[in-house]
């Protein structure tokens, strides 16, 4: 990162730039380690089991696995469908892996998107999506209301000729506030989140209403509000023809009235971006 920040918010980013470097560790060797056959469950707990044996306990949510059209939300009409299922992996095919692990306090939540052998839709799905990162960002910056930054980006699939997917998540968020999780001894969960992680949503929630904000990014009235400052898991969501590709990560909102410091990406070297620098 090369934008100047104080001291403690460095030490506080550090923490969630650890644990979302983790998370694409995690999504890069479960990857690697795809074949036909295993399906969205099995490549799950293989995202579960890798994040567990280095020290994670507890999730915003736990790990889901997309493969085929599911990687494009087909058909998605109830959150169940959301869960990963007995879809095998076949040659060609693409998949996305995403997984929100809490580590020492800190969140992530990430979204990975590849395929098993060549799949030159997928690719140029990822490919689109470098503007889009770079047209949020902009527009953050600008202090464009949240509920105006999302139309552009939809406007901007228009143009690409794709489709919004990430509309078909609960409330079509593209968005959503991260924060720090107490640690427990125990981490219970519900419905696959965990319970400490949506306490602190729901009290976010809660005095975003009494302020005028909302931690969730959606085309809805309750997102026409300026960015709010704190560390958003961001999540532009393509689709065309069954095929789905994004990628999530942290952006990080401040309250500096230098247009650089006031809004960044917490990372640049991750997967999408190196593989965008690479094609150039």
């Amino acid at each position: 990162m090369t934008t100047a920040v104080s001291s403690g918010l460095s030490v506080e980013l550090e923490g969630f730039r650890r644990v979302q470097r983790l998370a694409y560790e995690c999504a890069e060797a479960v990857a690697a380690r795809l074949e036909p056959g295993v399906t969205e469950r099995e490549a799950a707990r293989m995202q579960r089991e890798w994040l567990r044996e280095r020290g994670v306990r507890d999730w915003f949510h736990l790990p889901f696995a997309w493969f085929g059209d599911r990687t494009a939300f087909v058909n998605f009409r109830i959150p169940l469908q959301f869960f990963p299922t007995d879809r095998a992996l076949e040659p060609g095919m693409p998949f996305i892996l995403d997984m929100a692990p809490v580590y020492e306090g800190y969140t992530a939540d990430i979204g990975y998107s590849g395929s098993l052998g060549v799949n030159p839709v997928q690719d140029r799905l990822m490919a689109d999506l470098e503007a889009h990162r770079e047209l949020i960002l902009r527009e953050v910056r600008e202090r464009r209301p949240l509920r105006e930054i999302y139309a552009d980006v939809d406007r901007l699939m228009v143009r690409q000729g794709y489709a919004n997917r990430h509309r078909a998540y609960p409330f079509g968020v593209i968005a959503h506030k991260v924060d720090r999780v107490k640690q427990r001894r125990f981490s219970p969960r519900l419905f696959g989140f965990g319970t400490q992680s949506l306490k602190g949503l729901a009290a976010d929630a809660l005095h975003g209403h009494r302020e005028g904000w909302s931690p969730l990014w959606s085309p809805y009235r309750f997102s026409d509000h300026p960015p709010q400052p704190g560390l958003w898991a961001v999540e532009p969501h393509l689709g065309f023809r069954g095929t789905g590709a994004k990628f999530e990560e942290i952006l990080v909102v401040t309250d500096s009235r230098d247009p650089e410091q006031s809004a960044f990406w917490l990372d640049d070297d991750l997967p999408h971006v190196r593989r965008w620098a690479e094609e150039k």
